[in-house]
């Protein structure tokens, strides 16, 4: 579903807004009433839903706009923020009980200002795993929201913006921000529907963000079209929003990786991957299949947690002493991270260096490499979650296309690609460090080549 206002896109609702068809209030109120519906998942996707204040923003927000102040193109839009986001006057719990008796934040995270001063209005935040570490969305503390897709079997939304994908595909926001550090707003936005996008790390200051990885984390947006992530993006950036470099599907030069994201996909995965694919040639893209090397040795990358294992380390380790607060399954990995010796986690380092230049040479002739966003669909709550083993083999499973684009220092866009009504799944079209607008420009001529989904 989608917020019932006869628009989705950012674009669309700017136009409604000056138009005067619509107001920020009646598009917070929509907002909110899909949050609030108790056939939904808004009591699992939220946190915190701050109503009142939201709606003080709004009637702000439309007071400018008659006053003829128009702050951007999202000014007036509801957006959600993942919960490891400082919010001035806010406890920042991170999706733990460890922070629950914190002291509130005194400012706003620097992308909450800049979304704030760009007139975008904050209805509350969303659900994830505890402390972000984790690919399938699951939160023993705060709850696991339900996938929007067959909701009735229970499947997992993705993490670890869990909340953040529900969201988004449930209409509960315009975009709904969350993190990325070895997949975290991709992946929930792959199985549960809608767009993703991971900028290059350094683009978007983490300042105010409860950290996982100083070194992979980036801060990007889930929306409705590449466009709206596209202009989340700039924003978030510090950039002036600004339209997109058209390009036509026809022309595009495509790269195709062999082996590694292609192995061992789902039928489901495979099917609508290779159908976008063949839909794209027709269209005139041309793709080329070849070895892409970097996004290969998976294991050498990230083996006892890679750097993400031992940077958390670095984040908990004082408060190590109060394990039984964690979520087992989170407070077990970071403790992994007192094993990793200095002389390893330098020598991976070095490894990254090595792999991010080998990554821009390989990607270097083409406009983008794509792949499936996940190797496969989401899983039910319930196998995902039996066991300690059954846990670890979805995470790994779940985290293994997406996570090499960090360690790469990439970006990449995460789009749908599957027939409607079927389950969902991503196309990633990614490139390498500070090539974000390009992808973006790139994801949006596939986007249009594909079609609505």
């Amino acid at each position: 579903m989608r917020m019932d206002c006869g628009m989705t896109s950012a674009t669309q609702l700017a136009a409604g807004l000056a138009a005067g068809t619509t107001s920020s209030r009646h598009l917070v109120e929509a907002a909110l009433e899909r949050i609030a519906d108790p056939s939904g998942e808004g009591a699992r996707a939220f946190t915190q839903v701050d109503a009142d204040i939201a709606r003080s923003m709004a009637r702000a927000s439309d007071a400018m706009r008659r006053s003829g102040v128009v702050r951007s193109p999202i000014e007036g839009l509801p957006v959600s923020v993942k919960d490891l986001f400082d919010v001035a006057g806010q406890v920042t719990r991170a999706g733990s009980v460890l922070l629950a008796d914190a002291p509130p934040a005194t400012r706003d995270a620097m992308a909450v200002s800049r979304l704030r001063a760009a007139g975008a209005v904050i209805v509350g935040r969303t659900n994830m795993v505890e402390f972000a570490f984790g690919g399938v969305g699951l939160n023993p503390h705060t709850g696991t929201p339900r996938n929007p897709w067959e909701r009735h079997t229970g499947r997992v939304p993705g993490g670890s913006s869990s909340g953040a994908g529900v969201a988004q595909a449930d209409g509960m926001s315009v975009m709904s921000l969350g993190t990325d550090t070895r997949g975290s707003v991709r992946i929930p936005a792959a199985l549960c529907g809608v767009v993703g996008f991971k900028p290059t790390a350094r683009r978007v200051p983490t300042t105010g963000a409860f950290p996982l990885s100083w070194s992979l984390d980036s801060i990007g947006p889930l929306a409705d079209s590449v466009e709206c992530c596209a202009i989340f993006d700039a924003v978030l950036a510090g950039e002036a929003p600004s339209a997109l470099v058209p390009l036509a599907a026809s022309g595009l030069r495509l790269l195709v990786p062999q082996g590694g994201p292609m192995e061992d996909l789902d039928d489901d995965v495979a099917r609508a991957f290779d159908a976008a694919l063949t839909s794209l040639s027709r269209a005139g893209a041309n793709l080329v299949t070849a070895a892409v090397e970097p996004l290969a040795p998976q294991q050498a990358y990230f083996e006892r947690g890679g750097i993400a294992g031992a940077e958390a380390y670095v984040v908990h380790r004082q408060n190590l002493d109060r394990l039984q607060l964690y979520d087992p399954r989170v407070g077990q990995r970071i403790g992994l991270g007192a094993d990793i010796k200095a002389a390893d986690h330098i020598e991976l380092l070095r490894l990254r260096a090595s792999a991010i230049e080998a990554f821009a040479g390989t990607a270097a002739p083409f406009d983008a490499v794509v792949m499936p966003t996940v190797a496969c669909i989401a899983p039910t709550i319930e196998e995902a979650g039996r066991s300690d083993s059954d846990y670890m083999r979805w995470n790994l499973r779940l985290l293994r296309n997406a996570g090499v684009v960090n360690f790469l220092d990439g970006c990449a866009l995460t789009l749908p690609c599957h027939e409607p009504g079927s389950a969902p799944v991503g196309f990633t079209v990614c490139g390498p460090t500070g090539t974000d607008r390009h992808v973006l420009a790139v994801g949006a001529a596939i986007e249009r080549a594909l079609g609505p989904r």
